[in-house]
């Protein structure tokens, strides 16, 4: 005795190559990038606020090794989310202009590659996010470590 009917099981095929069409495709990559460029505009205004409110005021306080450290980890970082938050846009909003091709086939080569790029470009802005957030992280610690002269 099967657990799930015919009609059940034709309903998840019928799902299953819905979920595989690359329109599909391209809708949920999409969305999996709209997602997380707001994840990395959230975790950049909260760095921050986060930096600000802990870390020095002022960094020439700071030995000359911490300070360069610092002023290196946050230049890094800075252009790491720069760079992540450009991919994320590229990602999401292709660029200005361009046309789609015309024929069927065309058109679902265009939505597969498309999908398939997006995917990529989120997963590598994805992990410089991830980077920039540690850069930033590892910046603020050297802040509270070596706090310098009052």
């Amino acid at each position: 005795m099967n657990e799930f009917t015919p009609e059940q099981l034709r309903d998840a095929d019928e799902r299953a190559a819905e979920m595989t069409s690359p329109p599909r495709q391209l809708r949920a990559a999409l969305q999996q990038a709209e997602g997380y460029r707001n994840f990395l505009a959230t975790l950049t205004g909260l760095l921050t606020v986060i930096f600000v409110l802990k870390g020095q005021e002022n960094l020439a306080k700071l030995a000359p090794g911490p300070r360069w450290s610092v002023v290196g980890l946050l230049t890094g970082a800075f252009l790491l989310l720069i760079t992540a938050s450009w991919m994320m846009v590229s990602a999401v909003h292709e660029r200005p202009g361009r046309t789609l091709p015309l024929g069927a086939v065309q058109i679902l080569r265009y939505e597969r590659d498309r999908a398939r790029t997006v995917r990529r470009m989120t997963g590598w802005a994805g992990r410089l996010g991830l980077v920039a957030v540690l850069a930033v992280a590892a910046a603020a610690l050297i802040t509270w470590v070596f706090p310098g002269r009052s």
